[in-house]
């Protein structure tokens, strides 16, 4: 039997070009030529870093779920480098490979499954490709400090301020932004005079001004820490002096997203830039001489408080889907609409914590605890599996039939990417197909199997996450674990406020069948039911 090849690719921007993906590209369809394997599938990466995980790249995704579905037996790479350079990965990739029968082949470094040794080779060229990305870091470090210490352009963007060619042709200057380094000096002036971050932030995004980042100003933007140096009332750029290496980009080894840490202060390197004021050492002085009295009324600072109520992060906000929290210690209002002003969310509801808190839980107890609502439940899950089997019944009878077009429609789209490559379009349909003939395999099994299980399933789960509430409720000691099974039961709630009556309102899926749906694919594809919505 002919082996099924897939090909992939990987280019960085370190010292490679976009032609690298062509010419490993070139290497690997020679190899399956020489080979005689049909190349099924190609993917590729171009622009990530060697220290991506593989399944948060779009190529790699694409690879590993081509693996997981068995659609070829042969993976050809320039290396393993090109599928991750830190060695702990590399190891669990190859892995769950080779353990799903797939022979690796490197055309560059010679790496082959089937080869003796190569789990000694794999370690030892591992190795080599991890020292290779902490020395780059360490390369990539000493430069940015050399283009610190000669004045250059070594650091991300501040409000205020934008980047222009220096006169050497090649590198970077932080210059000045006119128009934004009013805005600067006008938030100084604000908080000077007695002004709260909140509302600077509100007549920022009143007057339409966007924020570094483009979007809307919030008041930590603004405010920030005055021991990291964050917020732009704490940056000392604006008075000229230039603070770089202060804190280290981090890398989480699992989920691959990047966190700061502080470096020690005797680390950080300081350079007087007069050039680069923006604010006066007296507005300066006024500024930290009011943060030191205190946060204005109405201005919050720090860290988020730890969740009280039973319904944090559940709560969303109609008019604008931002977090519906708890803004003072007895009512819950639209955090946007708090932290960013009416131009951004123009909600102005408040309730009582107390009151929302005992009106949403009794709905909870109503909707679950309730001895009637096992049976209506059960009542409800059966009318829409009857309806699920009526609508389907035609498409079961006719699915054999569609079956078999579609598998002969696979294997043509199979020999069309054999002979001429793998198209996107070609690409999309193929996966198109063998979705169709996933779904209509399902269809066939559940028509053979009935309703009775996947009602008897349902109930199951239900019961098991009734009584599990019934404790914690009963307890009311794990809080925490309270407000999970809530937050899992309920799914967002959206409070609003009728604009005719005034009369406030929260909107929510009924409990009972939200868990019905959960964990249930057969009845999510026909979900029929409403939300519920009541007066509060």
């Amino acid at each position: 039997m002919t082996q099924r090849a897939t090909l992939y690719a990987r280019y960085s921007t370190d010292k490679q070009r976009e032609t690298s993906i062509t010419d490993q590209l070139r290497e690997a369809h020679a190899r399956a030529d020489r080979e005689g394997w049909h190349v099924v599938a190609t993917h590729a990466d171009e622009g990530v870093s060697g220290s991506t995980p593989l399944a948060m790249r779009a190529g790699g995704k694409a690879l590993m779920a081509d693996a997981l579905a068995k659609r070829f037996d042969v993976l050809i790479v320039e290396g393993l480098d090109r599928l991750s350079r830190e060695i702990g990965e590399a190891e669990t990739v190859v892995k769950r490979l080779e353990h799903r029968g797939v022979r690796i082949i490197g055309t560059a470094d010679g790496y082959d499954t089937e080869a003796r040794g190569r789990k000694v080779m794999r370690i030892a060229r591992g190795l080599v490709n991890e020292l290779y990305l902490d020395d780059l870091r360490e390369k990539t470090h000493r430069g940015l400090a050399g283009q610190f210490e000669r004045g250059f352009h070594a650091g991300g963007r501040t409000y205020g301020y934008t980047s222009a060619v220096a006169e050497d042709g090649q590198s970077r200057r932080m210059v000045i932004d006119d128009a934004e380094a009013a805005v600067v000096r006008w938030v100084f002036e604000q908080f000077a005079d007695g002004h709260s971050t909140r509302h600077i932030a509100h007549q920022l995004n009143a007057q339409g001004k966007p924020s570094a980042r483009g979007g809307t100003w919030a008041v930590s933007a603004l405010q920030g820490s005055s021991e990291k140096g964050l917020g732009m009332l704490n940056n000392e750029l604006y008075i000229g002096r230039v603070i770089w290496n202060r804190r280290q980009w981090l890398k989480d080894p699992e989920t691959g997203r990047r966190r700061y840490v502080e470096r020690p202060k005797e680390e950080w390197q300081v350079r007087e830039a007069p050039e680069l004021r923006i604010v006066s050492a007296e507005l300066w002085l006024r500024v930290q001489d009011r943060a030191r009295r205190g946060p204005a009324r109405g201005t919050r600072t720090g860290k988020g408080a730890i969740p009280r109520t039973l319904f944090a992060g559940v709560l969303r906000c109609h008019a604008c889907g931002a977090a519906f929290t708890a803004i003072n210690s007895k009512r819950y209002g639209c955090s946007a609409h708090r932290d960013r002003g009416a131009a951004v969310c123009g909600s102005s509801v408040t309730l009582a914590r107390d009151m929302l808190d005992k009106r949403l839980l009794a709905e909870v107890r109503e909707e679950l605890l309730n001895p009637e609502a096992l049976a209506m439940l059960q009542r409800e899950v059966g009318a829409l599996l009857a309806d699920l089997q009526r609508q389907a019944s035609g498409d079961a009878a006719a699915a054999p039939r569609q079956l078999k077009a579609l598998d002969a429609e696979i294997a043509r789209l199979v020999d069309a990417v054999a002979a001429v490559g793998i198209s996107p379009a070609l690409q999309q349909r193929l996966r198109t197909a063998e979705t169709e003939r996933d779904r209509l395999a399902q269809l066939i099994e559940q028509a053979e199997a009935g309703p009775r299980q996947v009602i008897e399933d349902v109930l199951a789960r239900y019961r098991r996450q009734v009584l599990e509430l019934q404790r914690v409720l009963d307890e009311d000691a794990d809080r925490d674990r309270t407000r999970q099974l809530l937050a899992d039961m309920l799914g967002p709630v959206l409070i609003g406020r009728d604009a005719d009556t005034g009369a406030t309102w929260a909107e929510m899926e009924k409990p009972a069948e939200r868990l019905a749906l959960n964990g249930s694919p057969v009845l999510v594809a026909g979900a029929g039911f409403e939300p519920t919505t009541f007066g509060l």
